[in-house]
C-alpha cells in the first residue's frame, strides 16, 4: 500500500514538491554560508519525493545552533514552502482519493518550516531512533 500512495504521491504533488525544496537547497548552497540549510532543503526533498514509510522525528539534542538556523530558514525559505504544502494539500482534499494524499501534505508542514534538528526515519525503525 506505502508503494502505491507513494507512486500517486509522486505524480500528483511529489515531483513538484521535490522541485520547491531543490531550488531553496540549490539557492542555499550558491551563498556559501547556508550550505547547512541546503543541506537540510536536500533531504526534505528526498523525503518529498516518497514520503510514504518514513516520519519525522526531532532530535532532542539539537541545541541552540538549530534553533537561530531554524528561524533563519523560516524567514527565508519555510514560510514559501509551508504555502506549497497547504495550497497541494488542500487541492488534494478536494477530491476523495485524494485526502490521504492532502493529509500527508499537511504533515510535512512542520518539517518544511523548521528543518533543523530533525531526522527523517523510517516509520519501521526500532524504537531508539524515534
Amino acid at each position: 500500500m506505502k508503494t502505491l500512495l507513494n507512486i500517486i504521491w509522486l505524480v500528483l504533488c511529489g515531483f513538484w514538491m521535490a522541485l520547491g525544496y531543490v531550488a531553496a537547497g540549490v539557492i542555499c548552497c550558491i551563498l556559501i554560508i547556508t550550505i547547512p540549510f541546503g543541506i537540510a532543503s536536500f533531504r526534505i526533498a528526498a523525503f518529498a519525493l516518497w514520503p510514504f514509510g518514513r516520519t519525522v522525528v526531532r532530535r532532542p539534542t539539537a541545541g541552540t545552533a538549530s534553533l537561530i538556523g531554524n528561524v533563519i530558514w523560516l524567514i527565508v525559505a519555510g514560510i514559501w514552502l509551508a504555502i506549497g504544502h497547504i495550497t497541494t494539500g488542500i487541492a488534494l482534499c478536494l477530491t476523495v482519493i485524494g485526502i490521504p494524499l492532502g493529509i500527508a501534505n499537511f504533515k510535512l508542514i512542520p518539517v518544511s518550516l523548521l528543518p533543523l534538528g530533525a531526522e527523517i526515519v523510517p516509520t519501521d525503525a526500532p524504537y531508539p531512533m524515534r
